[in-house]
């Protein structure tokens, strides 16, 4: 049931000085569109590849439980007795990410703490579709547990883990043993023992193994339940409840103990030798696990990127391990991949954010624009009746200063928009052809849903009139008609006057003027009124989108506010010196962890620098980019998608963002985007030109980008200190446009 926006209670008006009280309800915004709420933790890959993701974190739920009653206070006499209301205990904290080891390979993840040893506390375990396969392995030699001394991610799928052991008697301060773990998303864990030592060593090794397989929403939410009972199978363990799961282990082990969930080995070691035992997990039935990314019919070009700074070497590198590491397969459609959203909230399809990431990864080829789009026009509302052609979407937390919005507009509005520019990259005709139909529903929507209206309204009746709205449906538009005139088909005429329309009233209805110079409002209220909160969402007041001939589409801003908007966005309320926040520093409500009211989300940041590098406003896009890098390096070059607005200072480091997904789709393709942008390439492959408009002040210095793929073919481009482009590799036939 969709709940009704209620009028703000007289109990708003007392709020502290300063503070701004929200023009919308906040427990109830529906909206009219297809909305998919869900109490739990979306289900990651393996449960539903197509249903969308909720794009909030997951909010866990706590359990009923009985509480003593509290004794009553006297009343006075005559009084009405007074019902104690006892109060409400929180909800269960999710568990944390932002100190995880995350490796993905979905639909197989294996999650670790800093030490290495499954515990099973937390999150962390193998998961294999959503299900916990295990969730504790703990090893302990001669009876001892090794101190760890590093643990780091050495691919998106892989995370090692060193620890040491003194076990020689008299052998002074340092270790004579090394445990070294290799973890790997796809199930296997290599335990390997080096003897440092001058004398041979025979070392007992025992690995205590347990699970509840439990799914990811049961794991984050506190209700994993216990441990399950453990029987000897083959070379290892079985658990046989809820579908069942194994470890197998070679060599195999002397003893099992399947009541303990113990397997040991008597481990021989040479003075400088090693040994080792290899564990696998998988559920019943199944074989080893093939990750989609990692098969031979990979989608990625294997682009690379080098230059006087080192650190754009390693940033692409890790977000095309990222994107390979996210990548989903429709099981009745194998041929077409896409990417889930993030690990591990969120590991399956969220519509809007694979579209959006497909786009910004179009450098690295269309294979993955073009399997994105059939999965989601096969999602498309047939219609009749006014949904007829919207991509269905879950709702998306907007902060406290506006409703939820519907992720299924801005999905819809991607769609042609990913089409247009896919065609430009060089998605081959036929396949243009024949996703244009869905892509043509798409903007019959958008025509109907506006009506003989300017603004795009928000799908909940009463809702706002948003600004990055706005956006998403004047570009959908205008490349919208660009696709439909390349083919001949009608309603491009429509759409460029409604887009014309939509620009006047823009600049008029949604700009408020202040003493700083102005700012776009946020949205419009109900009652038409702005609001004028600035917050990153006006960076897709930036992103036109790509036209023919390397032109960029106009935008909703004529130039002066488009310099406006350039200059608060390069300013200190809000870039944090990491990044772009979500919403400025001297706004009310802002908050640095708020992953939409002041925490740098990594997708808007890339946005904001290709958008003001494109604008011409290289000072600004510059200061973004660098802070960007800056902050990837200390993430170990694997962004995630958000992290704490703090403002940087001398020797700080950015605060990581304790419920952020990482890897997330958007911010690896981010780190495409912004090389891109560097480059300034700009492709038409239908007319077999690729136009270049580098950042000219050149903020890296030089920079080489190989392994791209313009018009089905590979191509290569390197930029001077000077700010010259020259292409190094490119498809036969492809003149460089003017």
């Amino acid at each position: 049931m969709q709940q009704q926006p209620t009028r703000p209670s007289a109990a708003d008006d007392n709020r502290p000085p300063g503070a701004r009280r929200s023009l919308f309800p906040r427990s109830g915004a529906g909206n009219t569109a297809p909305v998919i709420r869900d109490p739990k933790p979306p289900s990651p890959a393996g449960t539903s590849p197509i249903a969308p993701a909720v794009d909030d974190r997951p909010q866990a739920s706590a359990q009923p439980t009985s509480r003593p009653r509290r004794p009553t206070t006297a009343s006075a006499p005559g009084a009405s007795p007074r019902t104690p209301h006892p109060t409400p205990r929180p909800a269960p904290d999710l568990p944390p990410t932002h100190t995880a080891l995350i490796c993905v390979a979905l639909p197989g993840l294996a999650i670790s703490g800093e030490q290495g040893q499954l515990t099973g506390r937390g999150l962390e375990g193998f998961y294999r579709g959503g299900r916990r396969l295990l969730s504790r392995c703990q090893i302990r030699i001669a009876g001892r547990e090794p101190l760890a001394v590093q643990a780091r991610m050495t691919g998106a799928d892989q995370a090692r883990f060193v620890g040491t052991l003194r076990v020689s008697p008299g052998a002074g301060p340092d270790p004579d043993v090394v445990v070294e773990r290799t973890r790997n998303a796809d199930g296997t864990e290599r335990i390997t023992l080096h003897n440092a030592g001058p004398r041979p060593l025979r070392l007992p090794l025992e690995v205590s193994l347990g699970t509840d397989l439990a799914d990811l929403g049961a794991v984050a939410s506190g209700r994993a339940g216990p441990e399950l009972p453990a029987s000897v199978h083959d070379s290892g363990l079985r658990w046989s409840s809820a579908g069942g799961a194994s470890v197998t282990a070679h060599p195999p082990p002397a003893d099992a103990l399947a009541s303990a969930g113990l397997l040991r080995w008597e481990l021989e070691l040479s003075p400088g030798g090693t040994a080792g035992v290899e564990l696998r997990v998988r559920p019943d039935g199944a074989g080893p696990l093939r990750a989609v990314g990692q098969a031979a019919t990979s989608p990625f070009a294997p682009a690379r990127a080098a230059g006087d700074d080192p650190r754009v070497a390693a940033l692409l590198r890790a977000a095309v391990d990222d994107l390979q590491a996210l990548l989903l397969r429709d099981p009745a459609h194998p041929s077409d991949t896409y990417l889930a959203a993030g690990a591990p909230w969120r590991c399956g399809m969220a519509p809007a954010e694979a579209l959006a990431a497909a786009r910004m990864a179009l450098p690295l080829g269309t294979r993955l624009a073009a399997g994105t789009l059939r999965a989601l026009a096969r999602t498309q509302h047939p219609g009749p009746g006014p949904q007829a052609g919207l991509i269905p979407g879950p709702r998306r937390d907007a902060g406290a200063l506006l409703p939820p919005a519907c992720t299924g507009t801005e999905a819809t509005l991607l769609f042609p928009v990913l089409l247009a520019e896919a065609r430009r990259w060089g998605l081959p005709e036929q396949e243009t052809q024949e996703l244009l139909p869905a892509a043509e529903r798409c903007l019959t929507w958008l025509r109907t849903t506006v009506g003989d209206g300017t603004h795009l309204p928000d799908p909940q009746p009463g809702g706002p009139v948003r600004c990055e709205t706005q956006a998403h449906a004047h570009r959908a538009a205008l490349l919208g008609a660009d696709l439909l005139d390349a083919y001949g088909r009608p309603g491009g005429s429509e759409l460029r006057q409604w887009a014309q329309a939509a620009r006047n009233a823009f600049r008029t209805g949604f700009w408020v003027e202040d003493r700083g110079g102005g700012r776009p409002a946020a949205a419009l209220a109900p009652d038409g009124r702005p609001l004028p909160h600035l917050g990153s969402a006006a960076v897709h007041l930036l992103d036109t989108g790509l036209l023919g001939a390397g032109r960029l589409a106009p935008g909703l801003l004529d130039k002066v506010q488009t310099e406006q908007l350039a200059r608060l966005l390069g300013g200190p309320a809000m870039d944090a010196g990491w990044g772009l926040r979500g919403l400025g520093a001297k706004e009310a409500g802002h908050n640095p962890f708020g992953h939409r009211t002041g925490a740098v989300r990594v997708h808007e940041t890339a946005l904001a620098v290709a958008g003001l590098a494109a604008a011409g406003y290289e000072k600004e896009a510059s200061g973004l980019l660098r802070g960007l890098l800056a902050a990837a390096e200390h993430f170990g070059h694997r962004l995630p998608e958000m992290f704490a607005g703090e403002q940087r200072s001398a020797g700080s480091a950015p605060l990581p963002h304790p419920a952020a997904c990482h890897p997330a789709a958007t911010a690896a393709a981010s780190a495409v985007l912004v090389l891109t942008a560097l480059a300034g390439i700009r492709p038409d492959a239908p007319a077999r030109t690729v136009t270049l408009r580098p950042v000219q002040s050149a903020p890296l210095g030089e920079i080489g980008l190989t392994g791209f793929r313009v018009a089905g073919a590979p191509f290569a481009v390197r930029v001077s200190r000077l700010g010259l482009a020259m292409v190094e590799e490119a498809a036969d036939g492809l003149q460089l446009g003017v």
